[in-house]
């Protein structure tokens, strides 16, 4: 039987909003107004503060570029399910969750009430990657409050992740928003290892190739004009956040992923801003890891690569 996706209009119990409303906040059509209000992005007035107003426009922006792969995802699995291979989850893992406003704001958009998913064609999870207990304790009882009952948060780092019996040997999506210098690479790496279709990262505060850089600038300096890039303090920083960027992507490339890198949003509203989206096509690209090899080795990143982009390097080392 051929199940197709079903969109839905929410009723008033479930946070319809009267007319202008929506487009007044800056909301998606269907968004509960009673979950932002547990968020905190709205007050219980249903009023909006200019910081809140950026941090939405963010998450909302970022579940725009999200929805057309899950769709993908959900398209695949009921294909599947036709096939003969029942119980098909679509699975979402969102690294660096924070009070869990992406987490949250997608269930509300596109797990909940959204897919026809009747006679168990599809189920649907989310998990929650944070480090901070309280913010885990309280996201946890916010789903509970919902009855959000396919999440779960888990108070462990993107790299402790990886090894977790919690969760499925296969994720769909991996997430990570404004996950700190190293937990983005720990969130790729948890990536890599569950098969991700998709992987949506927003970097942020890329400090260890900028302390590599720094180490070793005054040899890099005596060997090669380029060290001028990243002399002066202030542009080993932007530079170091420029080449961890660019390698991430070349990684990515290597493994078999097609990539897109664009703006978040606007720079007016984040400096945080850079967006990288990888979709799996399983064409894996030696050139990539091969400009990844020379742009470490140009910049002496070696001791940085070994634990960051490992597939690559020992691939590599052994060829």
């Amino acid at each position: 039987m051929n199940k197709k996706l079903k969109t839905y209009r929410r009723s008033s119990e479930t946070g319809a909003k009267p007319e202008g409303v929506s487009e007044q906040l800056g909301l998606r059509p269907g968004q509960s107004l009673e979950l932002l209000k547990e968020l905190h992005i709205l007050t219980r007035e249903g009023k909006i503060n200019q910081d809140s107003r950026r941090k939405l426009k963010q998450v909302n922006h970022l579940t725009q570029f999200i929805e057309t792969h899950l769709r993908e995802i959900v398209d695949q699995k009921l294909i599947n399910n036709e096939k003969g291979f029942p119980n098909q989850t679509l699975t979402l893992a969102d690294h660096g969750a924070g009070k869990a406003y992406l987490g949250f704001m997608l269930y509300d958009l596109f797990i909940k009430d959204k897919w026809d998913l009747s006679e168990g064609s599809i189920q649907a999870h989310i998990y929650g990657i944070e480090t901070r207990a309280e913010l885990v304790h309280s996201s946890q009882a916010l789903a509970a409050r919902l009855n959000f009952n396919a999440m779960t948060f888990l108070n462990i780092s993107a790299n402790e992740a990886r090894g977790q019996d919690v969760l499925p040997d296969k994720i769909d999506v991996v997430t990570a928003l404004h996950a700190c210098d190293s937990a983005t690479d720990d969130a790729i790496g948890f990536g890599l290892d569950k098969a991700a279709h998709f992987i949506a990262l927003v970097p942020c505060c890329q400090a260890e190739v900028a302390g590599a850089l720094r180490g070793g600038k005054a040899l890099a300096l005596a060997r090669t004009p380029l060290a001028e890039l990243w002399r002066h303090p202030l542009h080993t920083r932007e530079f170091g956040s420029q080449i961890t960027n660019v390698l991430r992507c070349l990684y990515l490339e290597s493994q078999g992923y097609s990539l897109t890198v664009t703006e978040l949003v606007g720079w007016e509203h984040s400096m945080k801003n850079e967006l990288i989206l990888a979709r799996y096509t399983a064409q894996k690209k030696k050139s990539a890891a091969e400009r990844l090899r020379d742009l470490v080795a140009e910049f002496g990143l070696e001791s940085v690569a070994a634990t960051r982009f490992p597939k690559v390097f020992v691939g590599l080392q052994g060829s």
